[in-house]
């Protein structure tokens, strides 16, 4: 394995809390407890480095034999395994910090991050390259994204604006929720050349989730064209469940049973995966 290392010269990052850390070299006993972090690292070709991943990972032949750790782990857990870092995101250290003094005390590395727009993907992709040694990987992962997204836009682009469908798209049923603008699953709506119909939604809390009600949903049903809503563990759904929803039958789609339901991970998750949910989206769409 080749890790790209220029020896005298000290990494710098910033992760999503503010937070400034200074290595020497790439680390190489990680431990990620978010499974996008996971899921890029593999894709970068980092597996070697990873001695521990989230119990909420996905189950598959890469992951197979790495050990699972969950947050909730008494910390001596953690130390034991001698990581050199562990890669978080902010909703942990907010629920966990004890954890995290733990690791600080015992001299192990965390670093929290998580993206909440497009253009800080791009920069997330980058420091997890830099993390892990593989900034050129990092660099052809995105010009490889960058790249997709003109060819879908090339073809987005013959349609014209009216003609693109009116879609909503449902991030938790119960709570008649959308996604915030700046959110993966708006973003990917967009590149497949749907019209948002909840664009205006108001971000909860500076997250990807925002309000949307159901009244001012019903009030919008006869321009909705295409019901989506993403399927997982944040938003348990059916179309069944959709279809039964006392009022529905005011907004067209459904009426049409134009209701399609999307991997929760595939829109969710900063990952290379977004173009299959983009993708996905559009085939929908443009059925």
């Amino acid at each position: 394995m080749f890790i790209n290392v220029t020896a005298g010269n000290c990494e710098i990052i910033t992760d999503s809390e503010g937070k400034t850390i200074h290595f020497a070299r790439p680390f190489t006993r990680i431990i990620s407890l978010y499974p996008a972090h996971t899921e890029n690292l593999l894709y970068l070709g980092a597996k070697s480095q990873l001695i521990g991943i989230s119990v909420s990972d996905d189950k598959n032949e890469e992951t197979a034999i790495i050990q699972r750790f969950s947050y909730r782990d008494n910390p001596e857990r953690f130390i034991a395994a001698k990581p050199d870092l562990v890669l978080i995101r902010p909703m942990i250290s907010r629920a966990y910090p004890g954890l995290l003094r733990q690791l600080e005390r015992a001299g192990i590395t965390y670093i929290s991050l998580q993206p909440q727009n497009i253009d800080q993907i791009y920069s997330y992709w980058a420091k997890l390259g830099k993390i892990s040694g593989r900034e050129q990987e990092a660099a052809t992962m995105t010009a490889f994204f960058r790249q997709e997204l003109k060819n879908i836009q090339s073809r987005i682009a013959q349609i014209s604006e009216e003609d693109r469908p009116v879609v909503y798209f449902e991030a938790i049923h119960s709570k008649t929720r959308t996604f915030a603008p700046s959110a993966t699953a708006a973003f990917c709506l967009k590149q497949a050349g749907g019209s948002n119909i909840a664009a205006d939604a108001v971000p909860r809390f500076q997250t990807n989730i925002a309000d949307y009600g159901k009244e001012k949903l019903l009030a919008k049903g006869n321009q909705i064209d295409v019901f989506l809503a993403q399927q997982g563990r944040m938003n348990p759904v059916s179309i069944k469940l959709i279809k039964s929803e006392p009022g529905f039958t005011a907004i067209k789609a459904v009426r049409e049973n134009k209701i399609y339901l999307i991997d929760e991970k595939l829109v969710s998750r900063p990952t290379i995966k977004l173009l299959e949910a983009i993708k996905i989206i559009n085939g929908h769409l443009y059925k």
